[in-house]
């Protein structure tokens, strides 16, 4: 828990702004109620995701490219409003956000976001504090959204509803996350990041489902969707291969190729990559623990222990037997030193 109230008042909006910077990203921030600034912010980790619940008066931030060149997490952001109103504008979309809105953003894209609180500018009836928004900012890194990112980029920015359907069961898990955060172990956050990870991209997939018009004029992202859910369901198979997929999907292998350009990785890559990310959960799953690390390596198609060891180290800064003993540290040794696995000679990794 972040909290001002034992900052002095001539420097909360700077101290404020520096943490931001740290644990969320780092904007370029003005505000009406700067010299009388006030918020809190509580944060949970869940491993590959971070959540936090965030009250603050009124503010407009801006994130410049030189900010994005000085410091790029390559995080996707999620953010929920639960008070007052909020909005962000990024890829020439705006999305105004009430309470119960969800919308999706890049950090490593330009973005202008704002947040007006209820009354704003007045005190809050019967307390010292100041009117303010109120809302949850879900961070994950890019490549763990399982989901393409030609497809997560068409709603950035998009106003989706967090009051029904898939919108509603994911907020319901954030808010109730946030609100009884409790004590868990590192294998419990991973698996809740995994669930709320898969219910975030089972709400944009939606999403562009129902968009018709948006996915018949781009037939090419569709038909993508469709072979990377194909490798999805083949990950197991040691023969998968471009000239599999594409004979499955009826096209060539240089049209494969092509697709998965605007990607930024190679067909094989893609498959190596879903496949290092279905080992990393089962590792990090207490339940597997019976399982020998070249087991489970096996069963989402690596033939060579090496070879998994090298890809999952490349991946994720630790061989596989190292992760999976650092997430069964006792919490308070695993953070004593504020720092992730720690790798380790691969030529030793226990597989």
């Amino acid at each position: 828990m972040l909290r001002l109230d034992g900052v002095p008042v001539q420097e909360r909006f700077d101290f404020w702004w520096e943490a931001v910077a740290q644990s969320v990203v780092s904007v370029d921030v003005s505000s009406d109620q700067a010299a009388d600034f006030w918020a809190e912010m509580r944060t949970l980790d869940l491993g590959v995701a971070q959540l936090s619940r965030v009250r603050c008066v009124s503010f407009d931030a801006r994130r410049s490219p030189s900010r994005i060149r000085r410091s790029d997490p390559g995080h996707y952001q999620l953010s929920l409003t639960l008070r007052g109103r909020s909005g962000i504008q990024q890829e020439g979309r705006e999305a105004g956000l009430a309470p119960t809105d969800i919308t999706l953003y890049d950090t490593s894209r330009t973005f202008h976001a704002w947040t007006v609180a209820e009354g704003a500018g007045s005190r809050a009836a019967g307390g010292s504090r100041p009117s303010v928004s109120d809302g949850l900012i879900l961070q994950f890194p890019r490549e763990v959204l399982p989901l393409p990112a030609s497809a997560a980029e068409r709603l950035l920015a998009v106003r989706l509803s967090g009051k029904d359907g898939i919108g509603a069961l994911l907020s319901g898990l954030l808010h109730q996350l946030i609100a009884q955060p409790g004590r868990r172990s590192p294998s419990d956050a991973l698996r809740l990041s995994t669930v709320i990870l898969d219910l975030v991209a089972a709400l944009l997939a939606h999403e562009l489902d129902t968009d018709a018009s948006d996915s018949l004029s781009n037939p090419h992202g569709v038909l993508l969707m469709r072979i990377q859910a194909f490798i999805e369901r083949g990950l197991g198979e040691t023969d998968l291969s471009p000239s599999d997929i594409a004979a499955a999907h009826h096209i060539s292998v240089r049209h494969l190729h092509k697709l998965f350009q605007p990607e930024g990785v190679t067909v094989g890559g893609w498959i190596r990559l879903r496949r290092l990310e279905r080992c990393r959960r089962d590792l990090a799953d207490p339940l597997m623990d019976d399982l020998p690390v070249r087991t489970i390596a096996s069963r989402w198609g690596f033939t060579s222990d090496s070879h998994f060891s090298r890809a999952f180290r490349a991946a994720y800064g630790a061989s596989p037997a190292s992760y999976r003993r650092h997430l069964r540290e006792p919490r308070d040794t695993a953070d004593a030193s504020g720092e992730g696995p720690v790798p380790v000679d691969s030529r030793h990794a226990d597989l």
